[in-house]
């Protein structure tokens, strides 16, 4: 094949993928980015493509991912790399020698020939890869291995009652599943079978490592795992005769290998430890958080999330009391502090505030009642909070807030209000008692309440400010979505779905 042929068969093939992508675009909205160099293959860059769509509504997207060969186009110190975008060909990645001096990396070969012996998992613990070193220690072939569920693959040894290798390896895949963190075991006694000897196993030692392959929407697609096989240094350190004294550096090994041991007992002893104190703090936090009258309101969505790093629970609360005559309160509040002190706090005054709110008028005259009582509670001085009471009647939102970030009233068209016409300071904050303020506002069927947290808007090193323009950005882009839809929405793009440093707590009240 000429130089010419080829260059014209590869126009042709990317020619077609173009086809592809542009087709893909034109039938429903599909946008596509620039794209970015991510590799070389025999010898043409590959360029990554994203497409994303949005929903009729504005609001979900999608997206799909297509690697795009590219050419490398002549053209003295013009020469540049370049990927078939959609309509032609579009700029990239370097120009002139940088790009012709860009090393071809064969990753295929250099996962083969590692020394260290690798396994490649799904996230369903089937193997999809293996390296010669891997093969080599366990006597196996890729045949033997690709496609098999790793612990049909390697069971535990059942002549050995003993056994705990296929127990520990499946709790630290499981963890590195549940925390995208690798996971370091001590030795593990993990006995293999005997390839062409049904039924028999030899024993093995192994120094494991379990780590994670992130995928773009940041779940784990592999986990490589990585072994040392140890066993000639515990044969070793079994055949020392009595009272025979080690070299220093078998010595040093010896002790090493005592304390990985120890070390792994005492870690699982705290793991199982956590666990059993991450349950009684979930029931805690949602015995806390219980509300009766929330279910009757199908309207109303309501988003919690602890700050990351945290037990899951927390002093962020949200309330819904049903009130006589078509009206209805909705609360959210803020206590100091993380953790189960916080939580506690959290519980008292939570509490207090829904009995206040049925037993005077006006969300105003709650709050007066709720500061008086945090000024008997340990931990509740300068707690935040902001109760509404909605009249369905009237269709109007009065509202009072105790140094509290403003609820946000969302418009179908995408304007919004922020509510901030009745802010004193927090509780407890004033020396003396003096009178709350209250305002109200009319609504209109289709109108949105949100009301949330100060985690949802605050960023570290930056204005409050920002983070509230920020929200109510976000926001008018929502204006017709529903209560889930829009709560989810704003999650998302404030770039929170899944927690923050500080916690979050979201109430979405479709009118």
């Amino acid at each position: 094949m000429s130089a010419t042929s080829g260059k014209r068969d590869a126009r042709g093939f990317v020619a077609g993928l173009s086809l592809i992508l542009a087709r893909i675009i034109s039938a429903g909205s599909w946008c596509s980015d620039a794209g970015r160099l991510i590799t070389w293959t025999n010898r043409r860059p590959v360029f990554r493509r994203v497409l994303t769509q949005a929903t009729p509504d504005g609001g979900w997207y999608r997206e799909r991912v297509f690697d795009v060969p590219g050419l490398l186009v002549a053209g003295g110190a013009a020469d540049r790399l370049v990927h078939w975008g959609v309509g032609g060909l579009a700029g990239g990645g370097r120009t002139g020698r940088d790009a012709v001096a860009r090393p071809e990396i064969d990753y295929a070969a250099l996962f083969a020939a590692t020394p260290s012996p690798y396994l490649v998992l799904g996230p369903d613990l089937v193997i999809v890869d293996v390296n010669e070193a891997y093969l080599r220690a366990t006597g196996r072939t890729r045949d033997d291995l690709l496609g098999q569920y790793l612990f049909d693959a390697f069971p535990d040894n059942p002549a050995d009652p003993e056994a705990d290798g296929v127990r520990n390896l499946s709790a630290s895949l499981h963890r590195v599943l549940a925390s995208l963190e690798p996971d370091t075991m001590a030795l593990q006694k993990y006995d293999i079978p005997v390839a062409g000897r049904p039924g028999v196993f030899e024993e093995r030692w192994w120094s494991p490592v379990n780590t994670p392959v992130l995928g773009p929407e940041g779940t784990v697609v592999w986990i490589i795992h990585r072994v040392e096989d140890v066993t000639a240094f515990v044969y070793a350190r079994r055949s020392r005769r009595p009272g025979e004294a080690p070299d220093p550096g078998e010595a040093m090994e010896s002790e090493l290998y005592a304390r990985a041991r120890e070390l792994h007992r005492l870690n699982e002893e705290l793991r199982q430890a956590h666990a059993r104190e991450r349950q009684v703090a979930v029931a805690l936090q949602e015995a806390m958080l219980h509300s009766p009258d929330l279910a009757r309101h199908e309207d109303i969505a309501v988003r919690y999330l602890p700050a990351v790093g945290s037990l899951n629970v927390c002093g962020d609360w949200y309330d819904v009391v049903d009130l006589p005559a078509g009206c209805f309160a909705v609360a959210v509040g803020d206590v100091v502090g993380h953790g189960l002190e916080a939580a506690c706090v959290m519980g008292m005054l939570r509490s207090a505030l829904s009995a206040a709110a049925r037993a005077v008028d006006g969300p105003a005259q709650a709050l007066e009642i709720l500061g008086l009582y945090a000024r008997s509670v340990d931990g509740a001085l300068a707690t935040t909070v902001v109760t509404t009471v909605i009249d369905t009647r009237s269709r109007r939102i009065t509202y009072s807030c105790a140094g509290h970030p403003p609820p946000v009233l969302v418009h179908p068209d995408g304007t919004l209000r922020l509510l901030d016409e009745a802010t004193d300071p927090p509780l407890g904050a004033r020396p003396e008692h003096i009178a709350r303020l209250e305002a109200d506002v009319p609504y209109a069927a289709g109108d949105t309440l949100v009301l949330y947290t100060d985690g949802l808007i605050e960023r570290r090193g930056e204005d409050i400010d920002v983070g509230l323009a920020r929200l109510t950005a976000a926001l008018s882009r929502c204006g017709r979505f529903g209560p889930r839809h829009l709560a989810d929405a704003v999650l998302a793009r404030l770039g929170v779905s899944g927690g923050a440093g500080d916690d979050i707590a979201l109430v979405t009240v479709h009118l």
